[in-house]
């Protein structure tokens, strides 16, 4: 499935949490629980449902906290207080044996910097997901392969990352994830580094595979417009806080505040 709610989710960083913890409910800003407790707020109270089968997209600038929040989605960061839901199940309950399954098994990750093994083929990086749980190398290939012909890399398997282009290292890191036919897909700014026309053909070939797919994807970006082109549904953080969420139409037709009209002006054409 893969029907996801993150519930009341904050997340401090330091040592001293319990106490910016409560100062943050008392309603203290970011910057006095910097001075008096010398914590980071790095999300305030995130609540989120996230509908299987859909790309839902985090969006903010720099600092908003949406990349500390996809990382709370596969346990890569612990939350201060909250819950997170996978299918009603609360994942922050589960111990290191069950959490590894469930790495292997139902979230797998798109990075910005694309994440690759430079001694591994594209071939084996794609099946890497497949052969770490134990499918042999000549059962794991065509599934390699259907993912290498689907992302359009075809004739490269034998090739290594320092062969590539930026914007065939992605579709590796893309076919990677594909491969794995995890429940849910997360993509952390996973187009940014790249130049504007393969960004729009990586836009377009996701939309594509999503339509066969149905997979549940949490998609990052800082990027409005990449935003609306993929999302069915946008959240908009700022300063660790969710600013508005809901369809694209209703981000461009309705934005909450200044901040989300700023947005919206500058990014829309």
């Amino acid at each position: 499935m893969g029907d996801i709610k993150i519930s009341n989710v904050t997340k401090i960083f330091g040592s001293n949490t319990k106490r910016a913890l409560a100062l943050l409910q008392q309603g203290f800003d970011k910057t006095a629980i910097l001075e008096q407790t010398q914590c980071q707020v790095g999300l305030n109270n995130i609540s989120l449902d996230i509908e299987a089968g859909k790309i839902f997209v985090v969006m903010g600038l720099s600092g908003s906290g949406k990349s500390t929040l996809v990382r709370h989605v596969n346990r890569l960061i612990e939350p201060t207080s909250g819950a997170i839901l996978f299918d009603n199940e609360n994942i922050l309950e589960l111990g290191a044996p069950a959490l590894r399954q469930f790495r292997m098994h139902r979230v797998s990750m798109v990075f910005q910097s694309f994440g690759l093994m430079p001694h591994r083929t594209v071939l084996q990086n794609i099946v890497y997901g497949q052969r770490v749980r134990g499918i042999s190398k000549s059962a794991a290939r065509p599934i390699g392969m259907r993912w290498i012909e689907a992302v359009g890399l075809s004739g490269y398997e034998n090739k290594y990352p320092h062969q590539l282009s930026g914007g065939m290292k992605q579709r590796v890191g893309l076919a990677r994830a594909l491969a794995a036919d995890t429940d849910v897909i997360l993509m952390d700014e996973a187009f940014s580094a790249l130049d504007p026309l393969i960004r729009a053909d990586m836009q377009d070939q996701l939309l594509q595979l999503q339509q066969g797919l149905g997979k549940t994807i949490i998609f990052i970006t800082h990027d409005l417009d990449e935003a609306i082109r993929i999302g069915s549904k946008i959240a908009i953080l700022k300063d660790g806080q969710l600013i508005q969420v809901g369809p694209p139409a209703e981000i461009l037709g309705a934005p909450a505040d200044d901040y989300v009209a700023r947005f919206v002006s500058r990014h829309v054409h």
